[in-house]
C-alpha cells in the first residue's frame, strides 16, 4: 500500500465503521485481523460491497496520523501536479483544500511567496520525513520539456515562482517547462496568476521562452495607441522621447524603451505628433 497514491484494494473484512481493505495479492482472511490492513470508512462504502470486492481508493493519513483510505479521490497524487486553493494561513504554514475532510499542508519552507485565503496556486504532493502527506509549490523539476507548441504558438498557463534574476517562471497547460525572461515582463505577476502568451522560443532542452506580447508587427499598433491616448489626457504633452529612460518609460507606459520609440515612431510617421527636445506633442 501507498501512502498518497490511487490504488484498487480488496475488501478482507466487514466492522460496524467501515471495512478493512488489503493488497489483491495479499493473502488475509479474517483470521489474521491486521495483516497490512487499511480502514476505508463506513460511510465511504460502496452500496452492496461484500467481502473480496475490489475498490478504487486514496491512501492518506487523517487527523491521529492514522493511515486511511477513502474513495473520494483528490485532483493530486504523489509527484503529480494540481491547482489547489489556499484555505488557511497558520502558525507552521498554509493549509490547501483538496476535497478531502484533512486539509493538506504546505509547509513555510516549501512555499515560493507570501500566500493568502483564497490564493489558486500550482502545487506537487510529497512525503515529508515524518511519512506525512505535504504539498510543495517547488515544481520546477517535475514540469516536463517535451510540450508540442513552437515559435508564435499561443499558450495558456499558471505562474508557479518569480526569479529576480531570471524572470516569472509558468507552467504552460499545468505542465510544460516555461518561462517569461526578465526582459519581456512588463506586468506585475503573483504564483497562482493564469497568464495567455505567446512562445518566443523553444529552447534545446525543450523548455519554452514565453512573452505576453505580440509580435512587434501586430503589437505596435497598441503600443502606438497608449502612447496615443496617454497624450490625450495629460493636454497632449508627455515629457518623454526617445532618449527618456528605460525605467521611466516602463512605469508610465508599462513599454520597453524599444516598443515605446517604435510607438512614437508610427504616431510621427502619421503625423500624429512631433518629437521636440522636452517631449512628444500632438499635432
Amino acid at each position: 500500500m501507498h501512502l498518497g497514491e490511487i490504488q484498487t484494494l480488496r475488501i478482507n473484512r466487514f466492522v460496524e465503521f467501515g471495512a478493512y481493505l488489503v493488497d489483491v495479492d495479499n493473502s488475509a482472511n479474517v483470521s489474521s485481523m491486521k495483516n497490512n490492513e487499511v480502514l476505508l470508512p463506513k460511510k465511504q462504502l460502496p452500496e452492496q460491497a461484500k467481502e473480496n470486492d475490489t475498490v478504487e481508493v486514496f491512501l492518506y493519513k487523517d487527523s491521529e496520523d492514522r493511515m486511511i483510505a477513502t474513495t473520494t479521490i483528490p485532483p493530486l497524487t504523489i509527484g503529480k501536479l494540481a491547482l489547489l486553493t489556499v484555505k488557511e494561513v497558520a502558525s507552521i504554514g498554509a493549509f490547501l483544500d483538496w476535497g478531502l475532510t484533512k486539509d493538506l499542508l504546505l509547509p513555510f519552507k516549501e512555499q515560493t511567496s507570501e500566500l493568502h485565503v483564497g490564493d489558486n496556486i500550482l502545487v506537487s504532493l510529497y512525503i515529508d520525513k515524518s511519512s506525512r502527506l505535504c504539498a510543495t509549490m517547488k515544481v520546477y523539476e517535475l514540469l516536463e520539456t517535451d510540450s508540442p507548441y513552437e515559435k508564435n504558438d499561443k499558450v495558456e498557463g499558471i505562474v508557479y515562482e518569480l526569479s529576480r534574476d531570471f524572470g516569472t517562471f509558468v507552467a504552460v497547460d499545468n505542465k510544460y517547462s516555461a518561462l517569461i525572461p526578465k526582459n519581456e515582463l512588463f506586468t506585475d505577476f503573483k504564483p497562482g496568476d493564469k497568464i495567455s502568451a505567446r512562445v518566443t522560443s523553444v529552447r534545446e532542452d525543450g523548455k519554452l521562452n514565453l512573452s505576453t506580447r505580440e509580435q512587434t508587427h501586430i503589437q505596435l499598433d497598441a503600443d502606438a495607441s497608449i502612447v496615443f491616448e496617454a497624450l490625450n489626457a495629460n493636454n497632449g504633452f508627455l515629457p518623454f522621447n526617445d532618449k527618456s529612460d528605460p525605467e521611466a518609460i516602463k512605469a508610465t507606459f508599462n513599454l520597453s524603451k524599444n516598443a515605446f520609440k517604435r510607438a512614437i515612431g508610427r504616431l510621427f510617421k502619421n503625423k500624429q505628433i512631433t518629437i521636440e527636445d522636452d517631449g512628444i506633442h500632438l499635432v
